[in-house]
């Protein structure tokens, strides 16, 4: 076993049996040949990334990104001999003119973190292939029960599986989904130095997570569709921002990819900072932090919490103001939360 001729188990870095089990469980969600379950998403992008993409390379990925995958983008990766271009992958001619001899990856979130902008993946994915370049998708918002971007084109995928797989916000985790080959290399090369091991327990957490995933996606997504729509029509919100909404820029190209739009929605309150500072310190029932994907309902504040890692001029560029508020929808009674929002922006 320890010679790798015989499948088995011998240091629980390298794999345990309950590990296993959730690794055969999402790879199947997604479609996928193989998966390795790491410490965190973080994690789980930083595996993918070192064993992609080496010293001397270039990887091509969106202008919105997590500002955790931000950070790691614009600081470490350059310290380890990596370039990062930032495009817009919106229209995929900029992807396509950012890749060069010595690109080996694109990257890309969709829904992307925190403006849930949609990017056609099957499009990006011919864009990557043509040019001998991998495509990697951050599923993280929509889940393999709303998006299986493998069977859409792409070649790997991503979650923070602290999020909708586990479900409960009582688990930090990570996942990667990819052809055999490419998740032995991130398991047996990379993360075997690195050592981002998730433990059994976190493992059978998010095992007990899944067993709930569709009803809990659901409930997600349809008390997200309607707190979208009573903030669409409110005189103190500027903007709302869910791809189920007929308004959303890419609602058309959400519902070919998708099979639900989740429970992140994304909002501009009039006022500012200010006026979102006072929405969520008001709030009763919902909480603030920078997490997501509880059965708890939780908001945050993108430019000064989890984007802040972002300048203003970033910010400005991607389209995050100092007024966006992000939802994670739980799974409360929805009227509930609506009355929580109304009570919240009268104070306002």
């Amino acid at each position: 076993i320890f010679a790798g001729r015989k499948e088995g188990y011998f240091y629980t870095r390298l794999g345990n049996p309950t590990q296993a089990a959730l690794e055969r469980e999402i790879a199947f969600l997604e479609k996928g040949e193989s998966a390795l379950a790491t410490s965190s998403g973080m994690a789980a992008i930083t595996i993918t990334i070192l064993t992609a993409v080496k010293a001397g390379d270039n990887l091509v990925t969106s202008n919105m990104l997590y500002g955790g995958t931000h950070l790691l983008f614009k600081q470490t990766l350059p310290n380890l001999g990596i370039t990062v271009r930032k495009v817009d992958p919106s229209d995929p001619q900029n992807v396509a003119k950012a890749i060069d001899k010595k690109t080996k990856l694109v990257f890309i979130e969709t829904p992307a973190n925190p403006t849930l902008k949609i990017f056609d993946i099957a499009v990006l994915a011919r864009v990557a292939h043509q040019r001998g370049v991998q495509l990697a998708v951050d599923n993280t918002f929509a889940t393999p029960y709303f998006q299986r971007p493998l069977q859409l084109g792409a070649d790997i995928v991503i979650h923070s599986a602290t999020k909708y797989i586990g479900g409960h916000g009582d688990t930090v985790a990570g996942v990667i989904v990819g052809k055999k080959e490419f998740i032995k290399r991130a398991r047996n090369e990379v993360n075997r130095d690195i050592g981002a091991v998730i433990s059994p327990f976190n493992a059978w957490l998010l095992l007990r997570g899944l067993k709930t995933l569709p009803v809990r996606m659901e409930r997600h997504s349809e008390n997200a569709m309607k707190i979208a729509k009573y903030l669409s029509f409110h005189p103190k919100v500027n903007w709302v921002s869910y791809p189920g909404l007929r308004t959303h820029p890419q609602h058309e190209l959400a519902c070919r990819q998708m099979d639900g739009f989740g429970g992140m929605v994304s909002f501009e309150i009039k006022g500012g900072k200010k006026a979102g500072e006072t929405l969520m310190n008001s709030v009763k029932l919902m909480t603030l932090a920078v997490s997501l994907g509880d059965v708890d309902t939780l908001l945050e504040h993108p430019a000064t919490m989890t984007h802040s890692s972002y300048s203003l001029e970033e910010l400005h560029e991607v389209g995050v103001t100092e007024g966006m508020v992000r939802l994670s929808v739980g799974l409360e009674d929805v009227n509930d939360l609506i009355d929580d929002l109304s009570q919240a922006l009268k104070k306002i």
